[in-house]
């Protein structure tokens, strides 16, 4: 990791604590998470095993590793995020030849960025940075262990040759993910200082061309009308295509963004009242009734993942040695990323 020298003066969010913009869907799916008995275990056994530098090398084996040297004002996109949020260290920044728009830091001790040619492509300095944010903030946020451990699972899942017996962990895992991505995208408009710029990121990487030629407020209000139109077959429908993608679709992230910033809490943020990395953790917060909303679902998802671990600790342990040279032998395109 590089130290971060972006000129920030006067824009730093001095010591900002990843608990100032998360999600209630995030506090909730968090404490779920940690719930589920061994899985701690199970998940740095796929780190132990070597999982982690063998995707770490599928990634990097055919990426151009960025810099002042090379694409200097996307390196330095790159940088202002961490300078931003206050973060002494700054990873490396990979981009690779890959037709989908995407991003995505991996590494559970030492994280690395990767960003896929196609985004450089489609989008502007203002989204770029949007999206580098994102990135930050999950690192920042410190979910980097469990994030990494999806992305091994879903790899595995495509090339394993035997039965999985960690679908329920992998479910967990994504219902976790998709509740960090809201976050996250809370994050991204606080780096940039525009909450739209983080809405026309995810309305440019959903249509994938001619965006100059895009409306946003009529993304906008094709976010509203998902959220509340259509009757009880539609709404079913939208919660079964949530549970099948390791991302909330892009016009609910849109939506929540927006909520939240009408809420008031962005311009409280920008204005520096927000909460610091040492302040004492308040119980209301971290209790309230929007993370109750939450709570049950969230426990009932991870209920199957922690019976799945209690019971079936060896079979896990020889499943994952079995299993260990498959995933370093295939790309399997999976959108891993922001």
């Amino acid at each position: 990791m590089t130290s971060s020298d972006a000129p920030v003066k006067g824009y730093q969010l001095k010591d900002i604590s990843p608990r100032a913009w998360q999600h209630p869907a995030d506090r909730a799916a968090t404490a779920a998470l940690a719930s589920i008995p061994y899985l701690d275990k199970v998940v740095r056994t796929l780190i132990q095993l070597g999982y982690e530098r063998a995707l770490r090398q599928a990634s990097l084996g055919a990426s151009v590793r960025l810099g002042e040297a090379q694409l200097q004002e996307v390196w330095r996109d790159h940088q202002f995020a961490y300078s931003t949020l206050d973060m002494a260290d700054v990873p490396s920044l990979y981009v690779t030849q890959n037709p989908i728009a995407n991003a995505f830091a991996i590494g559970a001790k030492e994280p690395i960025v990767l960003v896929n040619s196609e985004l450089l492509q489609l989008l502007d300095a203002p989204q770029r940075r949007a999206v580098f944010a994102h990135e930050a903030a999950h690192i920042l946020s410190d979910h980097q262990l469990y994030r990494t451990a999806l992305l091994i699972l879903l790899r595995l899942t495509a090339t394993a040759k035997i039965a999985l017996p960690l679908i329920p962990v992998r479910t967990a895992l994504m219902e976790w993910y998709r509740a960090t991505e809201l976050s996250c995208d809370r994050a991204s408009a606080l780096v940039t200082r525009d909450p739209l710029a983080v809405c026309r990121t995810l309305m440019s990487i959903s249509a994938g061309a001619m965006t100059d030629q895009l409306d946003l407020d009529a993304f906008m209000a094709q976010s509203m009308e998902y959220a509340e139109k259509g009757g009880g077959l539609e709404r079913l429908t939208r919660l079964m295509l949530d549970l099948g993608v390791t991302h909330p679709l892009p016009v609910r992230r849109t939506r929540e963004l927006m909520l939240w910033v009408r809420e008031g809490d962005f311009d409280r943020i920008v204005g520096g009242d927000y909460v610091r990395r040492d302040d004492p953790i308040s119980v209301r917060a971290e209790t309230g009734d929007a993370v109750s909303f939450y709570s049950d679902r969230f426990k009932e998802a991870f209920r199957d993942a922690g019976e799945t671990i209690g019971q079936g600790g060896q079979q896990l342990a020889d499943w994952l040695r079995k299993a260990k040279d498959d995933i370093g032998g295939s790309d399997d395109g999976e959108d891993d990323g922001r």
